[in-house]
């Protein structure tokens, strides 16, 4: 009998690798200690499936199949192929502020997108460990919303429907086996280094780190949890914008085991992942653990506007035309796209847009004239935005100190300018962009707004308005 059984583990064991013998050793690496069933089940896989990377996942889930603006209609998609993503976890349980989930990044650095994975499973981080790489075999599974309309993209086990559509429910037990599986390989993320405004539907799941952030002047005091709420907790964080700050809240489970730490009351880095309330309404940051929390610097202070003088300032009124002004306006790539002065209801305003361009890139510079700061002032920069029918974040704003007519034999330094992603079948109207501070730059400096669009995929209408340097 004893022999029997050496024979059977004996003929398992050559099973095993003949499965993995017909994958080229430098495909992907076959974990060796997790175990024979979950080895088996992910060289299976990965010898009879395709790899998709998360958008062209994410894309198969289409939250208005009727186009009416609503998510009534709403159908999670269940995937029938042999396809599957691979990733790394970015969320961890240990601390109870997760619960039934998961967040999966696809890259360890340099993130770009993320899936929230609904999972009937507590403790996942004793499987399902922060870093760890895992593969996701999606065929069987559904994409979809947990809610109908918050914008988290989930994988899910199953589906239910009512009056405001599908949704995706947990994966269970069964499917965890077959379509979650882990390689041996666990990594230390690299936080994907962020602003405020940076934060929105794209990233969500994935580990940020915030810099130069604190919490809220008002909760000195305060913990991690209010005892008076039942679920979850916000704690505003700000971040010193110039003149005002920016925000957004952390959110708090009241399960997690840090809830009743103070909050700490300096300034610094915080690192958590990014996730959405309840209803899917708002953005908000969930901890891992509080050991990502390091604000122990002095808290920043805002700019007094009565220090500083206008330098420079332009709201494109009266004016004579880009060149006539001294302002460059320089197309590096494409035709008919460049910027020109327009106007609405009473108000000019600089306007860029690569639709109907048919470029497949359209590439265009738009250079102040110059403008002189002194060494050792504090300087900010402002200026207003509208942005209508966005199918990207195309703009970026910088700074040079030896710009002499052309952008392209500049120095350009990127500013930390937070331009949103905007609206994306209308006009979001002017809005005022964080104040940026420059006064690390001296002499004749230019500010170059360069616009990287490509019709039909980006596209996105820019107003500038209202273009203010501020010193002191």
């Amino acid at each position: 009998m004893k022999t029997n059984k050496l024979i059977t583990l004996a003929l398992s064991f050559m099973a095993l690798i003949a499965i993995t013998s017909c994958v080229e050793d430098d495909d992907y690496a076959v974990p060796n200690i997790l175990g024979t069933e979950e080895n088996k089940a992910l060289a299976n896989m990965l010898a009879t499936s395709t790899e998709v990377d998360f958008e062209y996942a994410k894309n198969l889930y289409n939250s208005d199949p009727n186009n009416d603006g609503d998510n009534d209609d709403a159908i999670p998609f269940e995937v029938e192929n042999d396809i599957y993503i691979k990733g790394y976890i970015s969320s961890s349980d240990a601390t109870g502020n997760f619960f039934k989930e998961f967040y999966i990044q696809n890259k360890a650095e340099n993130p770009t997108s993320a899936f929230k994975v609904a999972i009937d499973q507590t403790d996942t981080y004793n499987q399902f460990n922060k870093g760890r790489e895992v593969y996701i075999n999606l065929k069987g599974l559904y994409i979809g919303e947990e809610r109908t309309g918050s914008g988290v993209i989930t994988i899910g086990g199953t589906t239910e429907f009512d009056s405001f559509g599908g949704t995706v429910d947990r994966v269970n037990q069964n499917q965890i086996k077959t379509n979650i599986l882990r390689s041996e390989t666990t990594v230390e993320l690299t936080p994907l280094t962020v602003a405020f405004a940076d934060i929105t539907d794209a990233i969500v799941g994935v580990f940020v780190q915030v810099d130069n952030v604190e919490f809220a002047d008002d909760l000195n005091g305060e913990r991690y949890f209010d005892a008076v709420e039942v679920f979850d907790t916000q704690r505003t964080l700000q971040a010193c914008g110039g003149f005002d700050y920016s925000e957004i809240s952390l959110e708090t489970s009241s399960f997690s085991t840090f809830k009743e730490e103070l909050l700490p009351t300096g300034n610094g880095s915080l690192r958590a992942v990014v996730s959405k309330t309840f209803d899917g309404s708002t953005h908000v940051l969930a901890l891992n653990t509080t050991d990502d929390v390091m604000l122990d610097n002095a808290r920043c202070s805002l700019f007094n506007i009565d220090d500083f003088t206008v330098t420079f300032e332009e709201d494109f009124e009266n004016f004579g035309g880009l060149t006539n002004e001294g302002w460059t306006n320089v197309n590096i790539s494409g035709t008919s796209t460049d910027w020109f002065i327009s106007g609405f209801d009473n108000n000019d305003y600089a306007r860029i847009s690569a639709f109907s361009s048919n470029n497949s890139e359209a590439n265009v510079w738009l250079v102040t004239p110059a403008i002189t700061l002194d060494a050792g002032s504090d300087a900010i920069l402002t200026f207003d935005l509208e942005i209508a029918y966005s199918n990207g974040i195309i703009l970026s704003a910088y700074i040079s100190e030896d710009f002499t007519g052309d952008p392209e034999t500049a120095t350009w330094e990127p500013l930390n300018a937070a331009i949103p992603y905007g609206v994306t079948n209308t006009f979001g109207g002017l809005e005022p962009i964080s104040a940026i501070d420059i006064s690390a730059y001296s002499g004749d400096v230019h500010i170059g707004f360069f616009y990287e669009g490509s019709d039909p995929s980006a596209t996105t209408r820019y107003h500038i308005d209202n273009v203010r340097v501020l010193s002191n």
